[in-house]
């Protein structure tokens, strides 16, 4: 099979620009926005991309302003939080998609910071897919992960946006945690990691009642040895959805090939793309898709 590569450019109703990586079948049974990890460019899922369009999937992945192609970078007088990725950069991506590949199945995912993030985006915009993938995501709220860690949380989310502001952006580089991440980004995110709810400033939609109505069904792979994005992280994050309970598939280092952490199974994708197409195709909604399109590809 001869997949295409697409680079889209992109620009946000507030001037920024950045490009769309695709990654596109012959015949996709389905399309798939990927949103990054925090501080992660899309450059960097690009092997996810090309094993997920040889089983027949087409990938566009996010740019994250701030990182990548993005033609901004955080600093003192370059700012944004949650706000500006959910209502200004990711319909943008989704438009330029759409206008690229109509297709009939639209799942939306991501990694880490990502999946939470595809969540609140389906959830200010229901139409915008009609299934969620999750890898080694959870939401960060303190208690939802095991004691000892847990008890040092707290401190981690008052002191990095604490240093965020005095530095006018987050060093994420210098301290090990993420890239150089804009202020008030790292404040909604420490937000939902002390009070377990998701909001952003200047949003006015309130995102944990528009959680509650997502129906969509949800496909997640834990990594097994992932302290970052514990199973009872992502459980916590899947009790905010109305979609059904899900059963995340578990994978360890004896089926990826690489130790099952946060990041390592970016280097060899293959097993948890194809975690993830197993738990879609339990339903035969991939299987239905590729049916009415044509597609062979599995």
């Amino acid at each position: 099979m001869t997949v295409a590569g697409r680079e889209l450019a992109v620009r946000g109703p507030d001037g920024h620009r950045w490009s769309l990586a695709g990654r596109i079948p012959p015949q996709p049974r389905a399309m798939l926005l990927w949103l990054p990890a925090l501080g992660v460019a899309a450059k960097h899922y690009l092997p996810f991309a090309d094993a997920l369009a040889l089983e027949g999937v087409a990938v566009y992945v996010h740019e994250w302003r701030g990182h990548g192609s993005s033609d901004l970078r955080a600093s003192r007088d370059r700012d944004w939080g949650y706000r500006e990725l959910l209502t200004l950069d990711l319909p943008a991506s989704e438009a330029a998609i759409s206008a690229d590949l109509p297709a009939a199945t639209r799942l939306i995912g991501g990694h880490s910071l990502g999946g939470q993030l595809a969540c609140c985006r389906l959830a200010l915009s229901p139409e915008s897919a009609q299934r969620i993938w999750l890898v080694a995501s959870g939401a960060p709220y303190w208690r939802a992960f095991p004691a000892p860690r847990r008890l040092l949380l707290p401190l981690a989310y008052r002191f990095l946006p604490w240093l965020a502001f005095r530095r006018g952006a987050l060093p994420g580089r210098a301290i090990g945690f993420g890239g150089t991440e804009a202020r008030s980004l790292i404040r909604d995110w420490a937000r939902t990691g002390l009070a377990g709810r998701y909001a952003a400033a200047g949003l006015d939609a309130d995102l944990e009642a528009a959680l509650a109505k997502v129906t969509a069904p949800v496909d997640a792979v834990l990594l097994r040895d992932d302290w970052l994005a514990p199973a009872s992280s992502l459980r916590f994050l899947l009790s905010k959805l109305g979609a059904p309970g899900t059963a995340p598939t578990t994978l360890g280092a004896e089926a990826l090939g690489v130790p099952a952490d946060h990041f390592s199974w970016m280097r060899q994708p293959e097993a948890l793309a194809e975690a993830l197409l197993d738990e879609a195709g339990r339903d035969g909604a991939l299987q239905a898709a590729a049916a009415s399109s044509g597609s062979s590809a599995r």
